[in-house]
């Protein structure tokens, strides 16, 4: 059981992806969705939210696609969750007295926790892995 929600580790799985792509070969949304088993437009809004972030960088055009935006190593798991909106802060004003008296306090502990040990997995590390298991990235897929 993963703490987390599909969205979240489909998120890093892109990332990885797109980080394991050769210099200067953009990989495109398609090529990710397939790979992935998902339908482009259920990919799509995440890879958007990792380009305004920083994460990834956008291509346009007939080869274009996403691409890393800064170094693999300087891109940890927390980055990414974030930017893909699966790993928030707490809410505050939620509601009830219970809520906000007793659950908040008590889980953000274990929130700052979490987000200190995502910070310490960088893609460098997970890209890594990813190619020593032979998961290299493929060409794109023929229509």
């Amino acid at each position: 059981m993963s703490l987390l929600p599909r969205k979240a580790l489909l998120a890093i799985a892109a990332v990885i992806d797109v980080a394991m792509q050769a210099e200067g070969r953009p990989v495109s949304a398609k090529t990710l969705a397939m790979r992935h088993g998902l339908p482009p437009r259920h990919l799509e809004s995440v890879l958007q939210s990792l380009v305004r972030d920083g994460i990834l960088k956008g291509i346009r055009g007939p080869r274009g696609g996403y691409e890393l935006a800064r170094d693999r190593a300087r891109v940890t798991a927390n980055d990414i969750l974030r930017s893909a909106g699966t790993v928030d802060g707490l809410a505050d004003g939620s509601g009830s007295e219970i809520m906000e008296r007793v659950v908040l306090p008590a889980l953000s502990v274990a929130e700052a926790e979490f987000g200190s040990a995502l910070s310490r997995i960088n893609l460098a590390d997970m890209a890594r892995k990813a190619e020593s298991l032979g998961h290299g990235a493929d060409s794109e897929p023929q229509s």
